[in-house]
C-alpha cells in the first residue's frame, strides 16, 4: 500500500497564497498519477488538479486555472499545490490521492490512495 500524508493548510485571507504538500511513502513505485481533489461541507469531493508522475503532464479544473498550480518532486515522492488569489469559495477539506493508472483521471474513482486531508480556509 502507499500512505499520504497532506500539510500545509490553515487560515488565510481572501487574496492570499497557501502551498499544500503530500508526501507518498510506501510502494511508491505502483504510483503513476497524483492529484488534488477538495470537499467543502455539503458537497461532492470535486477535482481540482492531478499530474503524471513520469511525465509530468498536468490537469486542472476550471475553476483553479491561473490560480492554482500543481507539481511534484518526483525523486522523493512529494506533490505540490501552490494556491494563490485565495476566495471563500476555496475553504474545504484538501486531500491528495495517488493511482496506478497510466493517464491521470479527474474522477476520484480512478485513485487508490488518499491523504487524510489538510483544512483550508478562507476568510474574507
Amino acid at each position: 500500500q502507499v500512505r499520504m500524508v497532506e500539510s500545509g493548510g490553515g487560515l488565510v485571507q481572501a487574496g492570499g497564497s497557501l502551498r499544500l504538500s503530500c508526501a507518498a511513502s510506501g510502494r511508491t513505485r505502483n504510483v503513476y498519477n497524483m492529484g488534488w481533489f477538495r470537499q467543502a461541507p455539503g458537497r461532492e469531493r470535486e477535482f481540482v488538479a492531478a499530474i503524471t508522475w513520469s511525465g509530468g503532464s498536468t490537469y486542472y479544473a476550471d475553476f483553479v486555472k491561473g490560480r492554482f498550480t500543481i507539481s511534484g518532486d518526483f525523486a522523493k515522492n512529494i506533490l505540490y499545490l501552490q494556491m494563490n488569489s485565495l476566495n471563500t469559495e476555496d475553504t474545504a477539506v484538501y486531500y491528495c490521492a495517488a493511482g496506478s493508472r497510466i493517464l491521470a483521471g479527474r474522477s476520484s474513482q480512478e485513485y487508490d490512495y488518499w491523504g487524510q486531508g489538510t483544512q483550508v480556509t478562507v476568510s474574507s
